[in-house]
Protein backbone atom coordinates (compact mmCIF):
# COMPACT_ATOMS: atom_id res chain seq x y z
CA UNK A 1 0.00 0.00 0.00
CA UNK A 2 2.75 1.99 0.66
CA UNK A 3 4.84 2.13 -2.79
CA UNK A 4 2.60 3.79 -5.20
CA UNK A 5 3.66 2.43 -8.40
CA UNK A 6 5.20 -0.54 -9.84
CA UNK A 7 8.81 1.18 -11.06
CA UNK A 8 9.59 4.30 -13.05
CA UNK A 9 11.78 5.22 -16.35
CA UNK A 10 14.40 7.75 -17.06
CA UNK A 11 12.99 10.90 -17.36
CA UNK A 12 11.48 12.15 -20.69
CA UNK A 13 10.76 15.93 -20.32
CA UNK A 14 8.70 17.90 -17.80
CA UNK A 15 5.14 18.76 -18.29
CA UNK A 16 3.01 20.40 -15.45
CA UNK A 17 -0.87 20.32 -15.79
CA UNK A 18 -3.65 21.19 -13.36
CA UNK A 19 -5.54 18.73 -11.70
CA UNK A 20 -7.91 17.50 -13.73
CA UNK A 21 -12.15 17.46 -12.75
CA UNK A 22 -15.65 16.37 -13.87
CA UNK A 23 -18.57 18.22 -13.88
CA UNK A 24 -21.72 17.83 -11.58
CA UNK A 25 -24.80 17.42 -13.10
CA UNK A 26 -26.84 14.14 -13.13
CA UNK A 27 -25.69 11.49 -15.85
CA UNK A 28 -28.11 8.30 -17.35
CA UNK A 29 -26.00 6.95 -19.28
CA UNK A 30 -22.17 6.38 -21.27
CA UNK A 31 -20.65 10.37 -22.21
CA UNK A 32 -19.23 10.73 -25.91
CA UNK A 33 -15.40 10.24 -25.93
CA UNK A 34 -13.95 13.00 -24.99
CA UNK A 35 -16.20 14.32 -23.02
CA UNK A 36 -16.37 14.10 -18.99
CA UNK A 37 -19.13 12.69 -17.79
CA UNK A 38 -21.43 14.26 -15.78
CA UNK A 39 -21.24 13.45 -11.81
CA UNK A 40 -24.43 10.97 -10.57
CA UNK A 41 -26.36 12.64 -7.97
CA UNK A 42 -29.08 10.56 -8.16
CA UNK A 43 -27.95 7.19 -9.49
CA UNK A 44 -26.97 4.31 -7.12
CA UNK A 45 -23.18 3.24 -6.27
CA UNK A 46 -23.44 -0.04 -8.58
CA UNK A 47 -24.71 1.93 -11.51
CA UNK A 48 -21.89 4.65 -11.10
CA UNK A 49 -18.90 1.20 -10.81
CA UNK A 50 -20.80 0.06 -13.99
CA UNK A 51 -20.29 3.25 -15.66
CA UNK A 52 -16.77 3.41 -14.79
CA UNK A 53 -16.06 -0.13 -16.31
CA UNK A 54 -17.66 0.81 -19.75
CA UNK A 55 -15.72 3.94 -19.77
CA UNK A 56 -12.17 1.97 -18.47
CA UNK A 57 -12.71 -0.31 -21.24
CA UNK A 58 -13.66 1.92 -23.67
CA UNK A 59 -10.72 4.55 -22.95
CA UNK A 60 -8.70 1.74 -22.24
CA UNK A 61 -6.65 2.38 -25.90
CA UNK A 62 -6.05 5.80 -25.18
CA UNK A 63 -5.01 5.70 -21.34
CA UNK A 64 -2.30 3.14 -23.08
CA UNK A 65 -1.28 5.64 -26.02
CA UNK A 66 -1.28 8.90 -23.53
CA UNK A 67 0.13 6.61 -20.43
CA UNK A 68 -2.28 8.42 -18.28
CA UNK A 69 -6.19 7.92 -17.64
CA UNK A 70 -8.69 10.12 -19.40
CA UNK A 71 -10.29 12.61 -17.63
CA UNK A 72 -13.45 10.88 -18.11
CA UNK A 73 -12.21 8.25 -16.52
CA UNK A 74 -10.51 9.69 -13.98
CA UNK A 75 -13.92 11.78 -12.75
CA UNK A 76 -15.73 8.35 -12.98
CA UNK A 77 -13.24 7.62 -10.29
CA UNK A 78 -14.90 10.01 -7.93
CA UNK A 79 -18.30 9.19 -8.72
CA UNK A 80 -18.05 5.20 -8.25
CA UNK A 81 -16.30 5.87 -4.61
CA UNK A 82 -13.32 4.78 -5.06
CA UNK A 83 -11.14 8.19 -3.04
CA UNK A 84 -13.75 7.94 -0.79
CA UNK A 85 -13.89 4.66 0.43
CA UNK A 86 -11.28 4.67 3.26
CA UNK A 87 -12.20 8.16 4.39
CA UNK A 88 -13.36 8.16 8.09
CA UNK A 89 -17.05 8.73 8.22
CA UNK A 90 -16.55 11.80 10.41
CA UNK A 91 -14.72 13.16 7.20
CA UNK A 92 -18.17 12.42 4.99
CA UNK A 93 -16.35 8.69 4.06
CA UNK A 94 -17.13 5.33 3.51
CA UNK A 95 -14.89 3.72 6.14
CA UNK A 96 -15.08 0.59 4.03
CA UNK A 97 -14.18 -2.69 3.94
CA UNK A 98 -11.40 -4.37 2.32
CA UNK A 99 -13.33 -7.25 0.99
CA UNK A 100 -15.63 -4.29 -0.69
CA UNK A 101 -12.57 -2.93 -2.46
CA UNK A 102 -11.36 -5.89 -3.47
CA UNK A 103 -14.29 -7.10 -5.41
CA UNK A 104 -14.73 -3.26 -6.67
CA UNK A 105 -10.89 -2.83 -7.55
CA UNK A 106 -10.83 -5.80 -9.72
CA UNK A 107 -14.13 -5.57 -11.03
CA UNK A 108 -12.55 -2.49 -12.84
CA UNK A 109 -9.32 -3.60 -13.44
CA UNK A 110 -10.74 -6.33 -15.74
CA UNK A 111 -12.21 -3.65 -17.76
CA UNK A 112 -8.74 -1.49 -18.04
CA UNK A 113 -5.32 -2.93 -15.23
CA UNK A 114 -3.99 0.47 -15.30
CA UNK A 115 -7.64 1.96 -13.71
CA UNK A 116 -8.26 -0.66 -11.41
CA UNK A 117 -4.60 -0.36 -10.15
CA UNK A 118 -5.13 3.77 -9.82
CA UNK A 119 -8.75 2.67 -8.19
CA UNK A 120 -7.16 0.80 -5.44
CA UNK A 121 -4.36 3.30 -5.01
CA UNK A 122 -7.00 6.44 -4.81
CA UNK A 123 -8.55 4.19 -1.79
CA UNK A 124 -5.56 3.43 -0.11
CA UNK A 125 -4.21 6.70 0.29
CA UNK A 126 -7.22 7.92 1.81
CA UNK A 127 -6.73 5.58 4.36
CA UNK A 128 -2.91 6.41 4.83
CA UNK A 129 -3.92 10.40 4.75
CA UNK A 130 -6.31 9.18 7.69
CA UNK A 131 -3.69 9.20 9.99
CA UNK A 132 -2.73 12.53 9.43
CA UNK A 133 -3.09 15.24 12.43
CA UNK A 134 -6.64 16.27 12.90
CA UNK A 135 -5.99 19.82 10.95
CA UNK A 136 -4.18 18.16 8.30
CA UNK A 137 -7.02 15.70 7.90
CA UNK A 138 -9.70 19.03 7.73
CA UNK A 139 -7.70 20.59 5.24
CA UNK A 140 -7.22 18.11 3.01
CA UNK A 141 -10.84 16.92 3.37
CA UNK A 142 -12.68 20.35 3.47
CA UNK A 143 -14.81 20.16 0.51
CA UNK A 144 -15.96 16.17 1.03
CA UNK A 145 -14.23 12.99 1.14
CA UNK A 146 -14.03 13.03 -3.13
CA UNK A 147 -10.36 14.17 -2.97
CA UNK A 148 -7.89 12.00 -4.83
CA UNK A 149 -4.92 11.47 -3.77
CA UNK A 150 -1.58 10.53 -5.21
CA UNK A 151 1.67 9.14 -3.18
CA UNK A 152 5.33 8.34 -3.56
CA UNK A 153 5.89 7.56 0.50
CA UNK A 154 8.69 4.32 -0.07
CA UNK A 155 11.26 4.22 -0.82
CA UNK A 156 11.95 7.94 1.31
CA UNK A 157 13.19 10.16 -1.81
CA UNK A 158 13.81 14.27 -2.07
CA UNK A 159 15.20 16.02 0.63
CA UNK A 160 13.35 17.22 4.19
CA UNK A 161 14.72 20.21 6.29
CA UNK A 162 13.10 21.07 9.34
CA UNK A 163 11.87 24.73 9.51
CA UNK A 164 9.86 26.70 11.81
CA UNK A 165 6.51 25.42 12.40
CA UNK A 166 7.20 22.37 9.87
CA UNK A 167 9.09 20.95 7.01
CA UNK A 168 10.43 22.55 3.73
CA UNK A 169 10.68 20.10 0.90
CA UNK A 170 13.30 19.66 -2.13
CA UNK A 171 14.04 17.07 -4.75
CA UNK A 172 12.24 14.46 -6.64
CA UNK A 173 9.77 11.81 -5.62
CA UNK A 174 9.37 9.32 -8.51
CA UNK A 175 6.34 6.92 -9.88
CA UNK A 176 3.47 8.84 -8.47
CA UNK A 177 0.12 6.66 -9.58
CA UNK A 178 -2.29 8.49 -11.00
CA UNK A 179 -0.58 12.40 -10.19
CA UNK A 180 -2.12 13.64 -13.32
CA UNK A 181 -5.79 13.85 -11.76
CA UNK A 182 -4.76 13.84 -8.08
CA UNK A 183 -5.39 17.07 -5.88
CA UNK A 184 -3.37 15.63 -3.26
CA UNK A 185 0.25 13.88 -3.04
CA UNK A 186 1.64 12.34 -0.14
CA UNK A 187 6.17 12.37 -0.06
CA UNK A 188 7.97 10.88 1.97
CA UNK A 189 11.70 11.57 3.19
CA UNK A 190 14.10 10.99 5.73
CA UNK A 191 14.34 13.41 8.54
CA UNK A 192 15.46 13.55 12.33
CA UNK A 193 13.24 11.95 14.73
CA UNK A 194 13.42 13.51 18.42
CA UNK A 195 15.89 11.33 19.45
CA UNK A 196 17.97 12.14 16.35
CA UNK A 197 17.72 8.51 14.56
CA UNK A 198 16.92 8.40 11.13
CA UNK A 199 12.93 8.86 10.61
CA UNK A 200 10.63 7.76 7.48
CA UNK A 201 7.95 10.86 7.71
CA UNK A 202 5.28 11.09 5.46
CA UNK A 203 3.79 14.56 3.88
CA UNK A 204 0.78 16.04 2.52
CA UNK A 205 1.20 18.54 -0.13
CA UNK A 206 -1.12 20.56 -2.31
CA UNK A 207 -1.05 18.93 -6.29
CA UNK A 208 -0.49 22.14 -7.31
CA UNK A 209 2.45 23.17 -5.58
CA UNK A 210 4.38 20.47 -7.39
CA UNK A 211 5.21 20.01 -10.98
CA UNK A 212 4.86 16.50 -12.62
CA UNK A 213 7.84 15.42 -14.66
CA UNK A 214 6.55 12.87 -17.23
CA UNK A 215 8.94 9.87 -16.71
CA UNK A 216 6.12 7.17 -17.23
CA UNK A 217 6.91 4.90 -19.83
CA UNK A 218 6.88 1.57 -18.99
CA UNK A 219 6.15 -1.91 -20.80
CA UNK A 220 2.52 -2.79 -18.70
CA UNK A 221 -0.10 -0.39 -16.80
CA UNK A 222 0.96 2.01 -19.19
CA UNK A 223 -2.21 3.96 -18.67
CA UNK A 224 -1.66 4.44 -14.66
CA UNK A 225 0.63 7.77 -15.37
CA UNK A 226 2.68 6.65 -12.14
CA UNK A 227 4.69 9.75 -13.09
CA UNK A 228 7.53 12.03 -11.06
CA UNK A 229 6.53 15.20 -9.20
CA UNK A 230 9.48 17.76 -8.08
CA UNK A 231 9.47 20.52 -6.00
CA UNK A 232 11.88 23.20 -4.70
CA UNK A 233 11.30 24.88 -1.07
CA UNK A 234 7.74 23.83 -0.25
CA UNK A 235 6.72 24.57 3.19
CA UNK A 236 4.74 21.50 4.80
CA UNK A 237 3.05 22.55 8.16
CA UNK A 238 3.46 19.81 11.08
CA UNK A 239 0.32 19.27 10.72
CA UNK A 240 0.65 18.12 7.72
CA UNK A 241 2.83 15.63 8.42
CA UNK A 242 3.34 11.94 10.49
CA UNK A 243 6.01 9.46 10.80
CA UNK A 244 5.96 6.17 8.77
CA UNK A 245 5.55 4.25 12.07
CA UNK A 246 2.14 5.42 13.03
CA UNK A 247 0.96 3.08 10.99
CA UNK A 248 1.93 0.21 12.48
CA UNK A 249 -0.47 1.54 15.36
CA UNK A 250 -4.71 1.24 14.89
CA UNK A 251 -6.31 4.79 14.88
CA UNK A 252 -7.91 5.16 18.62
CA UNK A 253 -11.85 4.93 18.35
CA UNK A 254 -11.69 3.85 14.90
CA UNK A 255 -13.10 2.03 12.33
CA UNK A 256 -12.10 -1.29 11.49
CA UNK A 257 -10.22 -0.57 8.14
CA UNK A 258 -7.88 1.76 10.29
CA UNK A 259 -7.73 -0.64 13.39
CA UNK A 260 -5.14 -3.19 11.00
CA UNK A 261 -1.58 -2.14 10.26
CA UNK A 262 -0.48 -1.28 6.82
CA UNK A 263 1.66 -4.67 5.98
CA UNK A 264 -1.55 -6.52 6.80
CA UNK A 265 -3.26 -4.93 3.86
CA UNK A 266 -0.48 -3.43 1.58
CA UNK A 267 -0.06 -6.84 -0.59
CA UNK A 268 -3.75 -7.42 -0.77
CA UNK A 269 -4.56 -3.79 -2.56
CA UNK A 270 -1.63 -4.11 -4.72
CA UNK A 271 -2.91 -7.67 -5.45
CA UNK A 272 -6.52 -6.47 -6.20
CA UNK A 273 -5.91 -5.43 -9.80
CA UNK A 274 -3.36 -7.93 -10.30
CA UNK A 275 -6.46 -10.58 -10.25
CA UNK A 276 -8.87 -8.74 -12.26
CA UNK A 277 -6.22 -8.10 -15.18
CA UNK A 278 -5.61 -11.87 -14.99
CA UNK A 279 -9.47 -12.83 -15.07
CA UNK A 280 -9.55 -10.33 -18.05
CA UNK A 281 -6.36 -12.50 -19.99
CA UNK A 282 -8.56 -15.82 -19.17
CA UNK A 283 -11.04 -14.21 -20.95
CA UNK A 284 -9.48 -12.72 -23.80
CA UNK A 285 -7.55 -16.12 -24.14
CA UNK A 286 -11.09 -17.64 -24.32
CA UNK A 287 -12.47 -15.23 -27.25
CA UNK A 288 -9.05 -15.34 -29.34
CA UNK A 289 -7.81 -18.94 -29.04
CA UNK A 290 -10.53 -21.15 -27.31
CA UNK A 291 -12.19 -22.07 -30.70
CA UNK A 292 -9.64 -24.56 -31.41
CA UNK A 293 -9.33 -25.84 -27.97
CA UNK A 294 -12.00 -27.98 -28.47
CA UNK A 295 -10.75 -32.07 -29.07
CA UNK A 296 -7.49 -30.93 -28.30
CA UNK A 297 -6.06 -32.35 -24.74
CA UNK A 298 -3.08 -30.16 -24.38
CA UNK A 299 -5.60 -26.59 -24.89
CA UNK A 300 -7.94 -28.10 -22.55
CA UNK A 301 -5.47 -28.69 -19.86
CA UNK A 302 -4.25 -25.36 -20.13
CA UNK A 303 -7.01 -23.69 -19.73
CA UNK A 304 -8.72 -25.44 -16.99
CA UNK A 305 -5.35 -25.48 -15.10
CA UNK A 306 -4.79 -21.82 -15.94
CA UNK A 307 -8.71 -21.22 -14.55
CA UNK A 308 -8.48 -23.11 -11.83
CA UNK A 309 -4.99 -21.36 -10.43
CA UNK A 310 -6.86 -17.63 -11.31
CA UNK A 311 -9.85 -18.87 -9.44
CA UNK A 312 -7.71 -20.16 -6.32
CA UNK A 313 -5.65 -16.49 -6.34
CA UNK A 314 -9.41 -14.75 -5.95
CA UNK A 315 -9.92 -17.53 -3.11
CA UNK A 316 -6.76 -16.54 -1.51
CA UNK A 317 -7.66 -12.54 -1.78
CA UNK A 318 -11.30 -13.06 -0.20
CA UNK A 319 -9.71 -14.70 2.90
CA UNK A 320 -7.11 -12.05 2.85
CA UNK A 321 -10.08 -9.58 2.66
CA UNK A 322 -11.84 -10.87 5.47
CA UNK A 323 -8.75 -11.69 7.79
CA UNK A 324 -8.68 -7.67 7.19
CA UNK A 325 -11.85 -6.76 7.85
CA UNK A 326 -12.88 -9.21 10.62
CA UNK A 327 -9.96 -11.38 11.45
CA UNK A 328 -7.78 -11.28 15.17
CA UNK A 329 -5.02 -9.01 14.47
CA UNK A 330 -1.63 -10.75 15.11
CA UNK A 331 1.72 -10.92 14.20
CA UNK A 332 0.53 -14.61 12.21
CA UNK A 333 -2.41 -12.92 10.66
CA UNK A 334 -0.39 -10.26 9.10
CA UNK A 335 2.00 -12.66 8.10
CA UNK A 336 -0.49 -14.75 6.75
CA UNK A 337 -2.09 -11.87 4.66
CA UNK A 338 1.33 -11.10 3.09
CA UNK A 339 1.84 -15.12 1.92
CA UNK A 340 -1.69 -14.54 0.59
CA UNK A 341 -1.51 -11.85 -1.54
CA UNK A 342 2.32 -12.37 -2.85
CA UNK A 343 1.09 -16.29 -3.46
CA UNK A 344 -1.72 -14.91 -5.69
CA UNK A 345 0.09 -12.72 -7.46
CA UNK A 346 2.11 -15.02 -8.35
CA UNK A 347 -0.55 -17.80 -9.56
CA UNK A 348 -2.21 -15.08 -11.67
CA UNK A 349 1.46 -14.38 -13.29
CA UNK A 350 2.18 -17.27 -13.89
CA UNK A 351 -1.48 -18.22 -15.34
CA UNK A 352 -1.11 -15.41 -17.79
CA UNK A 353 2.51 -16.25 -19.15
CA UNK A 354 1.17 -19.48 -19.79
CA UNK A 355 -2.08 -18.27 -21.90
CA UNK A 356 0.63 -15.22 -23.51
CA UNK A 357 3.10 -17.97 -24.27
CA UNK A 358 0.63 -20.42 -25.92
CA UNK A 359 -1.67 -18.20 -27.90
CA UNK A 360 0.95 -18.28 -30.91
CA UNK A 361 0.91 -15.56 -33.59
CA UNK A 362 -2.46 -14.06 -32.12
CA UNK A 363 -0.68 -12.75 -29.02
CA UNK A 364 2.23 -11.36 -31.19
CA UNK A 365 -0.40 -8.91 -32.52
CA UNK A 366 -0.47 -5.23 -30.86
CA UNK A 367 -4.48 -5.74 -30.87
CA UNK A 368 -3.88 -8.86 -28.40
CA UNK A 369 -5.81 -8.45 -25.24
CA UNK A 370 -3.87 -11.28 -24.21
CA UNK A 371 -0.74 -10.00 -25.14
CA UNK A 372 -1.79 -6.39 -22.83
CA UNK A 373 -3.43 -8.46 -20.20
CA UNK A 374 0.22 -10.22 -20.16
CA UNK A 375 1.69 -6.57 -19.75
CA UNK A 376 -0.18 -5.02 -17.45
CA UNK A 377 -0.04 -8.42 -15.02
CA UNK A 378 3.89 -8.79 -15.12
CA UNK A 379 4.30 -5.27 -14.22
CA UNK A 380 1.94 -4.95 -11.51
CA UNK A 381 2.81 -8.60 -10.42
CA UNK A 382 6.18 -7.88 -10.43
CA UNK A 383 5.50 -4.91 -7.35
CA UNK A 384 7.68 -5.02 -4.10
CA UNK A 385 4.76 -5.56 -1.71
CA UNK A 386 3.79 -8.69 -4.03
CA UNK A 387 7.51 -10.21 -3.40
CA UNK A 388 7.14 -13.83 -2.72
CA UNK A 389 10.04 -14.48 -0.63
CA UNK A 390 9.86 -11.58 1.22
CA UNK A 391 6.61 -12.54 2.43
CA UNK A 392 7.53 -16.11 2.61
CA UNK A 393 10.43 -15.00 5.37
CA UNK A 394 7.95 -12.87 7.16
CA UNK A 395 5.65 -15.88 7.17
CA UNK A 396 8.41 -18.27 8.48
CA UNK A 397 9.20 -15.87 11.17
CA UNK A 398 6.31 -15.86 12.72
CA UNK A 399 4.89 -19.16 12.26
CA UNK A 400 8.03 -19.93 14.37
CA UNK A 401 7.28 -17.48 16.45
CA UNK A 402 4.13 -18.60 17.34
CA UNK A 403 4.54 -22.20 17.54
CA UNK A 404 7.50 -20.90 20.32
CA UNK A 405 4.39 -19.23 22.30
CA UNK A 406 2.48 -22.41 22.24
Amino acid sequence: MLTTSPGGTPPTGTVTTPPATGLTTPTTGLPAAGRAPDRPNTTGAQEALTLLTELARRDSPAAEEQRRLTPEVAAALVDAGFPRHFVPARWGGRAGTFAGLLAEASAVAEACAATGWCAALFAAHGRLAAYLPEQGRRELWADGPDVRIAASVVPPQGRASEVAGGWRLDGEWRTASGVDHAEWVLLASWTRGPDGDREHRIFAVPRAELTVRDTWDPVGLRGSGSNSVTGEGIVVPAHRSFPLSALLSPLPDAARCHRVPYPMVAGLIFAMPVLGAARAALAAWTDECGAGASGRPGRSLLLAGTSARIHAAGLLLECAADRADRGAVTPLSVAENRRDAATAAALCRDAVDELFHASGLRGQSAHSRVQRAWRDVTTAAGHGALDVETAAGAYLEAALADRGDR
